[in-house]
């Protein structure tokens, strides 16, 4: 009767197994329909400009990006480099929700992983396996990157709360939402501008961090992995192109260090302080400066 009972479990597993690949595959597809759409709305974008599709765009992408997912998603969330008050939090991550990179579990548990295994075989994009791997082919193999890094057991802390399951559950819905209501309040011009030009530069803006930054710039700090701080790429954007000053001292909110490096996530968040909205605000003390500096270290040799 157990050997019977254990047959009938495995087979069961099985077909759990392939059914979350066959949704996993399919997803994948939505996703590479997505981005050729993304791009051919992006070729018609000069022939439907306005100014009033332009500002859309514009106020668009400055929610969505530099407070969605750079404030958002990746210091907030996935690092905990400061702290905000549950409904401030939650709407930041609504904000980064449209920016179209996943919901937010899916994009910090990403994240965490590549922290976790950076430049590595497990590495979800690491251009250890091709630069345009890192920079968007990625994006297509989620089956691949369960093989390397596993189902996302690392966001129990999202995954514990009721708001970050239901984005989850529901984050296609709004997305249709948003397209719907650009087009109904503004056309085709506010539908490919505020959808297509919007995403399609801030999509190219984050891979480029996951691709260039690993593979041209400067490397002022000494991290175990190939990350490196490109200067164009810390202004398209918006100052998540400092990447190896982020990888030396991950925890900070903080990613331009110099006062030349442009990071407007983090002038953000020192007002947020100023405000008494944002608190226990990370960032790296002299000390551990000077632990990881390269100049330090090859004076020390």
């Amino acid at each position: 009767m157990a050997v019977t009972d254990g047959v009938v479990q495995l087979k069961q597993t099985k077909k759990e197994l392939f059914l979350s690949k066959r949704k996993v595959v399919f997803w994948d597809r939505v996703k590479l329909g997505s981005l050729v759409l993304e791009h051919i709305g992006l070729l018609f974008a000069p022939f439907y400009f306005t100014w009033s599709a332009f500002w859309v765009a514009l106020t668009l992408g400055v929610l969505t990006l530099p407070i969605g997912i750079s404030l958002s998603y990746h210091r907030n969330l996935s690092h905990r480099s400061f702290k905000l008050p549950k409904s401030l939090e939650y709407l930041f991550a609504y904000f980064g929700l449209h920016a179209v990179q996943g919901d937010p579990m899916f994009w910090v548990s990403v994240h965490r992983y590549h922290h976790q295994f950076v430049d590595t075989e497990r590495d979800p994009h690491s251009p250890i396996e091709g630069f345009w791997f890192s920079h968007i082919n990625w994006v297509f193999q989620h089956n691949y990157l369960w093989e390397k890094c596993g189902k996302s057991n690392n966001i129990m802390d999202l995954k514990k709360q009721a708001y970050y399951r239901f984005l989850r559950k529901t984050h296609a819905l709004h997305l249709l939402g948003l397209a719907l209501l650009l087009y109904v309040a503004g056309g085709l011009p506010h539908l490919i501008w505020g959808m297509s030009v919007r995403l399609a530069v801030g999509h190219h803006g984050t891979f480029a961090v996951n691709s260039v930054c690993h593979t041209w710039g400067k490397r002022p700090w000494n991290t175990k992995d190939l990350s490196r701080n490109n200067w164009v790429v810390g202004f398209i954007a918006f100052g998540e192109g400092w990447h190896n000053n982020h990888h030396a001292f991950e925890f900070s909110a903080r990613l331009g260090l110099e006062w030349w490096q442009l990071d407007i996530p983090w002038y953000i968040i020192r007002l947020l302080e100023y405000l008494g909205l944002a608190t226990n605000v990370k960032v790296p003390t002299e000390i551990q400066k000077r632990k990881y500096s390269s100049k330090i270290q090859q004076t020390d040799e």
